[in-house]
């Protein structure tokens, strides 16, 4: 698995992984005010939004790069 193989697969599972924090903290039932769950299901969902940003910009820069076979030509 090449390296950027492996660094768009990390960015989906951390997205993955922002957006099921985001649920669960909706769903949880609180323990001490039901505002700070809803803040942090807010912010999960806000990190994980940034990190599709993120992965669309590094999909746009890599497919722009040249790969390695053109390199050798």
């Amino acid at each position: 698995m090449s390296l950027k193989a492996f660094h768009i697969f990390f960015i989906v599972v951390s997205i993955l992984f922002a957006a099921g924090f985001g649920i669960w903290f909706l769903i949880e039932q609180p323990i001490s005010s039901q505002s700070l769950n809803v803040l942090a299901a807010v912010l999960s969902f806000t990190v994980g939004g940034g990190l599709i940003l993120y992965a669309i910009r590094f999909v746009r820069k890599i497919r722009s790069m040249p790969s390695e076979e053109d390199k050798q030509s």
